[in-house]
């Protein structure tokens, strides 16, 4: 036996510290058929301080004051009974409808699956719109054009993200018979996209969230690799290049490929393919953008190919469609299966079978955003079960994220994951008839041959799990554990010491746990040069950036080897990797089976990288001149004290003074509320970022909060800074990506397929 191995006997059952129940307390009795019966747990869910606080921001229904009107455990409630009523449909008697509520709320409020954000936040409510992905079609004509953005900014309205392929448009500078003029090629277009997202918040919780797609042979292809290197540009985009097999071959073999126009179908002209994969490379290692996307991979996987060819996908890429068509995805939590140091597979079995019955009711009781995608989502039934908490899961089991046996471990859960889930859907098909677009027969080995029936075209997705997992209390879809140790701000700038449960269970255990071990352990991040630290717990216990791209990337294609559409991942390189380095990752990726690679080399968006290692210099400056003209607008805004009126401008180099007054003249509070605007303008034309000023007055309490507009405004300080953050929302996304830092909170975010996550306080933004 292994010293990883060794560590089983001292590890915690699944839950035990996450959600302080043991999975395997409850009843998971096999009876009859795979799905079994569970025990119906009691109305408290195990939820973290961090779980609470996601769920009153992001999920949890309000009133219109803004004040929370459900309970975590309505909300399960809510959503159980929703997607229960699909059964009727099929002809379930009332009773049998609320025996399946009372199973989808079991499987929920037991944290064992999730679905969707959009499913959680809109279930049972006039919304109703479940789904978190869609792909729409970008036509050559003006009218297909703003057509496209319209439905977009309804599905943005709605809660969903969208993918789009810009590879029909014509080229740059090419003709326009109608007009006599010349095209402005798809770049051009895509900031008219990115503007009209900019003013729809998705469901009204947060904003909306693109794919960009342009194919490697479009003739404005380098315009487009380029098109974020300022971070300021597209920033409700994540971007990404679909690569076909030739292309890869021709970079392999340094060849020249062509570039045709999709408007004609001829060439336009002839380009090394290794200069094109090397422009990839570099502004990947600049930023993090581009993409790729292996399209030929996705293709060969399309389960339609009668019906269409996937040209796009959803914004962080692990879920492939064809125009019009959605998906709903839901994840199982991994480290809820683990029980005396073994997977427990009749456990995931059971969810694998109750999840994939939820997911497919989902469609049916969806409202969806335009009747072209109902139609199309129908036809084709896709869904896309997943998994969270699996690098939790490899602790628990003493497996180290960077070994061959977490590969091994990546491929046999997901093998059976995938096998239980093509039965699940084949059963239901049975039921209650097989997805339109069905065509014969399916062919999978796993299946042992061609199967007859099935009920979705597509039945398992690895993504992003960003908040949800928050809620679950484990680690994020297959990404690797970020942090083992880190500092939760809260309230009053308050820092609150978080330390993983299954590294604290066995630090306790073996003596070297302590307070100051851990904070050390928070400021760097790793354990790895902590020699105080057994080695053998240094092995299993480590993050992201203690594992090389190699492995990485091993991860995701153990995964997609048995998943139907993709894997979200993050690929994790060190600020120190060259472009040779992702180029070499990229081919990796490629010839391993992956149909897509995101990569973020640290501190790659940090505006300050290149004098990372230096030390700092502070001077003294001198703020610029307010000048003779300014812009701006004026709120009113709601205190405790009274009608607060604040007033915003900018100048040429951007926001340059702030003006707040209150309804009714003098008093202290005006003087103090004076005070504080000259200050901020001072701050802004000596160059301070207003994420910094924002993040330094909001949250700030007085005696007197009130409810305006479905937000608290705690003083009229946090008024100021609430009026700041709205005014700035573009920069204050931008800087969060740029620098790393959580908007909300100040905290360390996370880089996960293609989406930004603060564990500490919840945030999420994807592109």
């Amino acid at each position: 036996m292994t010293d990883e191995r060794a560590m089983n006997a001292t590890l915690p059952h699944a839950t035990e510290e996450a959600s302080q129940k043991p999975a395997l307390e409850r009843d998971t009795t096999m009876t009859g058929s795979k799905r079994g019966k569970r025990a119906v747990p009691q109305d408290r869910i195990p939820l973290s301080p961090n779980a609470l606080l996601v769920m009153k921001k992001r999920y949890l229904k309000k009133g219109e004051k803004g004040e929370i009107i459900e309970t975590p455990e309505e909300l399960f409630r809510r959503v159980a009974r929703a997607i229960a009523q699909a059964d009727a449909l099929y002809g379930a008697t009332d009773k049998e409808v609320a025996e399946t509520a009372e199973r989808f709320y079991a499987l929920m409020t037991s944290l064992d699956f999730l679905p969707n954000s959009p499913t959680l936040m809109n279930a049972g409510t006039e919304l109703g719109q479940l789904s978190a992905c869609f792909v729409l079609p970008v036509g050559d004509s003006l009218e297909e054009i703003f057509e496209a953005v319209k439905y977009a900014a309804k599905i943005h309205q709605s809660g969903g993200g969208t993918g789009f392929s810009f590879s029909r448009l014509r080229p740059e500078g090419d003709v326009v018979k109608s007009t006599n003029g010349v095209a402005s090629g798809p770049v051009s277009f895509m900031t008219v996209f990115d503007s009209a997202t900019d003013t729809i918040k998705q469901g009204g919780r947060r904003r909306g969230a693109n794919m960009g797609i342009l194919r490697v042979d479009h003739p404005d292809i380098e315009k487009f690799i380029t098109c974020k290197h300022d971070n300021d540009r597209l920033t409700n985009f994540n971007i990404s290049v679909a690569i076909t097999d030739a292309f890869m071959r021709a970079v392999e073999n340094d060849e020249d490929y062509d570039l045709i126009n999709p408007r004609t179908g001829m060439r336009t002209k002839t380009l090394p393919a290794r200069k094109i994969f090397q422009a990839i490379v570099q502004s990947a290692w600049k930023n993090g953008e581009p993409g790729v996307i292996f399209i030929d991979a996705v293709n060969r996987a399309n389960p339609t190919p009668h019906v269409g060819m996937v040209e796009s996908t959803n914004p962080c890429g692990e879920q492939p469609l064809l125009p019009y068509e959605s998906c709903n995805l839901g994840s199982i939590n991994l480290l809820h299966m683990v029980q005396d140091g073994a997977v427990h597979y009749e456990r995931l079995r059971e969810v694998v079978w109750e999840a994939v019955h939820f997911l497919d009711n989902v469609i049916d009781v969806n409202k969806y955003p335009l009747e072209k995608i109902r139609e199309m989502t129908l036809a084709n039934r896709k869904i896309g079960l997943g998994v969270m908490g699996f690098a939790d899961m490899l602790m628990a089991l003493g497996i180290p994220y960077n070994s061959d046996e977490a590969v091994a471990a990546a491929e046999e859960v997901m093998a059976f994951i995938q096998k239980e889930s093509k039965e699940a859907s084949a059963d239901l098909a049975k039921k209650r008839g097989n997805f339109p677009n069905f065509k014969g027969s399916i062919y999978d080995p796993e299946l042992g041959g061609a199967y007859p029936f099935m009920r979705n075209a597509t039945t398992t997705t690895i993504a992003p799990t960003g908040t949800i997992s928050i809620i679950a209390g484990c680690s994020s879809g297959v990404e690797p554990v970020f942090a083992i140790s880190f500092v939760r701000k809260v309230l009053d700038g308050e820092e609150l010491l978080e330390v993983h449960p299954l590294f604290q269970k066995i630090a306790r255990e073996r003596k070297f746990y302590s307070e100051s071990l851990m904070k050390k352990i928070a400021s760097r991040g790793s354990l790895q040069s902590f020699s105080e630290i057994p080695e053998d717990v240094r092995r299993v216990f480590v993050t992201a950036h203690d594992i090389s791209p190699d492995w990485h990337i091993r991860i995701q294609a153990a995964f997609q080897k048995h998943t139907d559409n993709a894997v979200s991942k993050t690929i994790n390189f060190p600020n120190s990797a060259t472009p040779e380095d992702i180029y070499n990752a990229y081919f990796q990726a490629f010839k391993a089976g992956c149909k897509g690679l995101t990569v973020y080399r640290d501190g790659s968006r940090d505006v300050q990288v290149l004098n990372i290692q230096k030390k700092p210099e502070f001077r003294q400056v001198e703020p610029r001149p307010r000048p003779d003209k300014t812009i701006g607008a004026t709120e009113r805004i709601n205190t405790g004290c009274g009608k607060l009126y604040v007033t915003i401008n900018r100048d040429e180099y951007g926001f340059c003074e702030v003006f707040a007054q209150m309804g009714k003249a003098g008093g202290c509070a005006y003087s103090q509320i004076e005070a504080t605007a000259r200050l901020i303008s001072l701050a802004l034309r000596s160059g301070v970022r207003i994420e910094a000023i924002i993040r330094q007055l909001m949250g700030i309490r007085c005696p007197s909060p009130i409810w305006q507009n479905g937000e608290q405004i705690l003083s009229c300080t946090d008024a100021i800074a609430k009026v700041l953050n709205r005014h700035a929302q573009t920069n204050v996304a931008s800087a969060a990506q740029e620098m790393g830092a959580c908007p909300d909170c100040g905290a360390s975010v996370e880089y996960d397929g293609g989406c930004i996550v603060c564990r500490a306080c919840g945030f999420s933004r994807c592109a």
